[in-house]
């Protein structure tokens, strides 16, 4: 099921978030991920996000800022079955457009991006982990929502 975050979800979405970018980010230290805990906590929830529950337990959530898609984050027992792609055509439902950026060495998203319609428009060193990044969209096709 997904619905809309609720501030006691904190602690469950930030366990997903750091276990996931580490796991999904080997290519950059794992102290990356500890040193801006604190900071995204403080951070996101100004954010608009969604989770995604099974038996009411939070396994996925995702996390934007207007347009811009923050990341989506799926906890690593239910990768695979379909949460991220129903997370990401939840916010699809009412905006014309999604901008997001990607790690290149992240071959997994960038896989899951592609096949869910996002194109690569620009390509940049990130500053803090000077890996290469990729910026994404996705339009609709029609003006219709």
């Amino acid at each position: 099921m997904i619905r809309k975050f609720k501030e006691n979800d904190i602690e469950a979405i930030m366990q997903i978030w750091k276990k996931e970018n580490i796991e999904a980010h080997k290519f950059i230290s794992k102290q990356y991920w500890e040193k801006n805990y604190n900071y995204v906590k403080e951070k996101l929830p100004n954010a608009e996000i969604y989770v995604y529950t099974l038996k009411e337990k939070i396994v996925g959530f995702i996390g934007l800022k207007d347009n811009y898609i923050a990341g989506i984050f799926i906890d690593i027992n239910n990768q695979n079955k379909g949460i991220g792609t129903a997370l990401l055509n939840k916010v699809k439902q009412n905006r014309k457009e999604l901008k997001l950026k990607v790690y290149e060495k992240n071959t997994k998203a960038m896989e899951f991006y592609k096949k869910n319609g996002f194109i690569v428009i620009n390509r940049n060193i990130e500053e803090d982990t000077k890996e290469i990044e990729y910026y994404m969209i996705w339009k609709i096709k029609n003006d219709k929502i």
